[in-house]
């Protein structure tokens, strides 16, 4: 009689293992996982398992385009800067160092991109602020695919 009670609980218990292992990925997202020693593995859209105690989802990265708001206060000669910058993640293995940071990478960068150029057209602007980011984040895995800033 006592019997049928471990092996119902040891039944429930891979069950329910089982079920915590499958994930489902959404169209357009990625997910990077951590497995135990560092090692990163990529999965992109459908239906996988994962090993539930040895692996974590670390980011899950959308790919089909990202928003990042600036607004960046004025500095020595130039003009504040407001608008957005949009971007799209081509490689999410290679992006999943710099996913987290990328809001404060952009706000680091494009102010030295920018400079004391006052006289510039803005649309001028945004299509130099959008191929030098490109430039910089093409090794990264990101792609720039539109830059909407105003100064004022």
């Amino acid at each position: 009689m006592l019997f049928p009670m471990p092996f119902t609980v040891l039944l429930s218990a891979l069950a329910a293992l089982a079920l915590v292992s499958v994930k489902r990925i959404p169209d357009g997202h990625a997910y990077t996982l951590r497995r135990i020693g560092g090692h990163v593995r990529t999965i992109g859209a459908g239906i996988h398992v994962v090993l539930p105690l040895i692996e974590r989802v670390a980011h899950k990265i959308n790919l089909l385009g990202n928003v990042v708001e600036i607004a960046l206060p004025p500095s020595s000669g130039a003009a504040a800067l407001r608008g957005c910058v949009y971007f799209q993640v081509m490689d999410a293995q290679r992006a999943d160092s710099v996913i987290d940071g990328m809001a404060d990478l952009l706000r680091r960068r494009i102010p030295e991109i920018v400079g004391n150029d006052i006289h510039e057209d803005s649309a001028a602007c945004n299509l130099r602020l959008k191929a030098e980011l490109n430039r910089d984040l093409r090794d990264r895995g990101l792609l720039v695919t539109r830059v909407q800033l105003t100064s004022g």
